[in-house]
Order: C-alpha cells, then sequence, then structure tokens
C-alpha cells in the first residue's frame, strides 16, 4: 500500500494503528434528523484526501465528495431528503434533488415530464429515491492492499409492468485518488423494457469558478435550445454567477481511446495550484455525455452527465427511434472511474491524453 508518501506493507500498517479507520476506511450511520431523517449512508475515507458519502436509502447514489477537505460538489437547497419525500409528478423530482456527486436518473425514463401513452412521466424517473437492498461492505485486505468495496441492489419494478434490477459497485483502495461506480442492470421480467440511464454528476464551488473549464473527449457538440446554442462557443467555460441566468443544455457525443472510453474534467487551474475532477466511462454502454450549464446565482452548478441517449421525454425518444431498451434476461453493464487531477503536470497530461482523441 502507498499512502502518504510511504509505501507500507500489510503487518506494518497493523503495527501502527488500533483501528484501520485511524487512517481511512468505511464508517456506517443513520441521518436522524429533518428531512433526511431514517436515511442510511455510508462514509468512505481513502486516506489519500478522497472522502465520499453513499446515501444508501437514495438509488446507493453518492452525495458530498472532497478532496483534502475542499468540496468538489453542488449541492441543492434540499439536502439529502427521506425518499418518502418524493413527488413523482411533474418537477416534483426536483423537490427531492440533492445534486451532489452523483444522483442518478432512470431506469425506464429520463427527461423532461409528459406523457407517453398511457404513463405520466415526471421528471428524470424513480430511480435515485428507490432506497438500495442487499447492501454489502465487502471491504478487505488482499495481500498488501486495502480493498475498500461497498455493493447493493437496486430494484425499478412495478406489477404490470417494468421489471429492472441495478446492482451497483463501488471500489477503492486504501491511499488511491480515484473509485470505480460498476453497474449491472437486468431485465428479470419477461417482456422488453426501456432502458434510459443518465449519471447526473454536479460540479459546484470551489472546483466550480470563474475561470473553470471543461476538458472533453467529446467528438460532436449539440445545444438541446436556442438559448443553448447561442452559448455554444462557450459552453467549456465557466463565469462567476449571473443574476437571472437559465440553463444552458448540450449533448455530447463522445469519443473514445483505444480501449474504448471517454473523458470529461472539470478543472480549476486556479485552486490549490491546479485542482481537476474527471470521469473516465465505457462507451459501449455510454456513449453520450450531456453537459448542464447552469451559472445562476445559489443554482450555481455544472453536470457532467454520461447517458445512453439523449435528454427527452420517453415519448419523443420513442418517435425519434432514440429510446434503448433491454430484452428479457439481458444485463448491460456500465461503469464510470472518478478521480481527482492535482498540480500542472495532472492538468496537462489530461489535457493533452484528451486533445489526442479528439485530434
Amino acid at each position: 500500500m502507498r499512502i502518504y508518501g510511504r509505501e507500507f506493507t500489510r503487518i506494518e500498517i497493523e503495527k501502527l494503528v488500533g483501528n484501520l479507520n485511524q487512517i481511512g476506511g468505511t464508517k456506517h450511520f443513520e441521518y436522524n434528523s429533518g428531512r433526511a431523517k431514517g436515511v442510511s449512508a455510508i462514509d468512505v475515507n481513502t486516506g489519500a484526501g478522497l472522502e465520499f458519502t453513499v446515501i444508501l436509502d437514495r438509488g446507493f447514489d453518492i452525495e458530498s465528495c472532497y478532496y483534502k477537505g475542499i468540496n468538489l460538489v453542488y449541492k441543492t437547497p434540499n439536502g439529502i431528503t427521506n425518499p418518502g419525500f418524493y413527488d413523482p409528478y411533474g418537477l416534483g423530482w426536483l423537490h427531492t434533488f440533492f445534486g451532489g456527486l452523483l444522483t442518478t436518473c432512470g431506469l425506464t425514463y429520463f427527461g423532461p415530464p409528459g406523457r407517453d401513452g398511457e404513463e405520466e412521466l415526471g421528471l428524470h424517473g424513480r430511480y435515485s429515491t428507490i432506497p438500495a437492498e442487499k447492501i454489502c461492505d465487502l471491504s478487505r485486505w488482499e495481500g498488501d492492499e486495502y480493498i475498500i468495496e461497498l455493493k447493493g441492489t437496486v430494484e425499478e419494478c412495478v406489477l404490470f409492468g417494468d421489471k429492472l434490477k441495478l446492482t451497483r459497485t463501488l471500489k477503492t483502495t486504501l491511499g488511491s485518488r480515484k473509485f470505480t461506480i460498476n453497474d449491472t442492470i437486468e431485465n428479470y421480467g419477461f417482456k422488453e423494457s426501456p432502458l434510459t440511464v443518465l449519471y447526473h454528476m454536479n460540479m459546484g464551488f470551489p472546483l466550480l469558478d470563474k475561470g473553470a473549464e471543461l476538458c472533453i473527449s467529446s467528438g460532436k457538440v449539440e445545444p438541446y435550445t436556442e438559448w443553448a446554442k447561442k452559448g455554444l462557443e462557450e459552453h467549456k467555460i465557466f463565469s462567476e454567477p449571473i443574476s437571472g441566468f437559465q440553463e444552458q443544455n448540450y449533448l455530447h457525443t463522445m469519443k473514445g481511446d483505444k480501449t474504448g472510453c471517454g473523458y470529461a474534467a472539470m478543472i480549476n487551474k486556479n485552486l490549490m495550484g491546479g485542482l481537476g475532477l474527471y470521469l473516465k466511462f465505457r462507451l459501449d454502454s455510454l456513449p453520450y455525455l450531456s453537459e448542464w450549464k447552469m451559472m445562476g446565482e445559489k443554482d450555481y452548478v455544472v453536470g457532467l452527465e454520461p447517458c445512453n441517449t439523449k435528454i427527452e421525454n420517453r415519448a419523443d425518444l420513442r418517435k425519434n427511434r432514440r429510446l434503448p431498451k433491454i430484452k428479457p434476461g439481458e444485463t448491460i453493464e456500465t461503469e464510470i472511474e472518478v478521480g481527482i487531477l492535482e498540480g500542472e503536470e495532472e492538468i496537462n497530461n489530461f489535457q493533452k491524453m484528451v486533445s489526442d482523441i479528439t485530434g
């Protein structure tokens, strides 16, 4: 294990600490006040400055994320709310949206509210308000490496309707500045089902600030609206909060490296001598990234959102033949690596890699 700039064996670490949580690991807890009361969560600390909080009762999603005590994500005024407060109609989803590092949208619909056949669909789907089941903390020693691994299952199902199961594994090691989100989505029903999934990952102050920039291996970028089109030339650079700003959204068709992975990072060269948060994700299952640029006062956030199709109401996706589906018994796997870029050299190397991909 490499930690604190030194190499250690397991025996050396065990001689130095009374409890491994002295340097990192996991902590299980439950919120006991306000709208978050009763929500179960797990804090993860890699011991290398990277810390994040997994919200078990909210789809095994991730709220807080810090590096060396510096916040990296946007948190909405709602904060964490118990899933019992969820309003599935219209824009009601916004009342329980906590933002954070990851809010998963889907699994059978996302995008703006509207009607699809006999179904009235609210904003961004039900997934993020479904509690996880079969939760396992599989953290363990493997030789001289301490593996931090969490696993849980979320089922989005209904009588007479779709039956999807998502099994999520979060994995890192002590001493690491990165972790992976691996999802396996299974259709355990007996009919074909829509499958729309979007990983709503929300960058916030102080990582997001005037002068911050987006570095992305995008092959093509399309504005969603005429208003977004007006800001197309500046879609990768960010200002201070602007009074009255209206959100701008862009769909990136990603280009990948030789391993089939795409990349995106929020980079702030003025923070800590240069700091960035990057995403690396498999394009076979997540070929797009939707960028949500919101430079409003208080509502100051940039969403970097790997997804498997354009963000539209499901009826429009169906009409435009862009609605992904999953067959009975089929499984689909997604994987996202989340990591830190620190200092000029790491940032420059990342930017060069992305430039080489995009040409």
